[in-house]
């Protein structure tokens, strides 16, 4: 048996549980440009995952200032792969800096091509791809634990 997910039915707010965190830092191994209107990303219900070094995951933007973790995005706006260099816990809520800029907000995340790659998806008012955003090969990504 499956045992549920805590931070949801027990009603805690995971980011007082996280008493300190180390930022996650990695680097830009592939830029996006693609929107998909009807992608359907279905949110797991952790507010949390951990982020281990030399893993390969994409950021993706949906403008649905209302995602949670459990609810399904109908829009993708995808920003590109990142390759982990320094591991950690992302919670959501937590930003994503691109070269030192805030690129949007985490949302919760999609497993749909687990074990390859997750998806962490951001919230952000403009729906940008990373050719858009005029982001380049090897750019420092940044999860800020705030």
């Amino acid at each position: 048996m499956v045992s549920s997910e805590p931070y949801t039915r027990f009603k805690i707010d995971v980011r007082k549980a996280f008493v300190e965190r180390s930022n996650i830092t990695g680097r830009i191994v592939a830029i996006l440009d693609l929107k998909l209107s009807e992608r359907e990303l279905h949110l797991i219900t952790p507010h949390s995952r951990a982020l281990r070094k030399n893993e390969i995951h994409e950021i993706i933007i949906t403008t649905d200032a209302n995602a949670f973790p459990g609810a399904v995005v109908k829009g993708a706006t995808y920003i590109g792969f990142f390759e982990v260099i320094e591991g950690g816990v992302a919670l959501v809520g937590d930003e994503i800096m691109i070269k030192g800029e805030k690129i949007c907000t985490i949302r919760g995340f999609d497993e749909t091509h687990m074990p390859n790659h997750l998806n962490v998806v951001c919230y952000a008012k403009e729906a940008k791809t990373g050719k858009e955003l005029g982001i380049h090969i090897n750019d420092d990504v940044i999860i800020s634990s705030q």
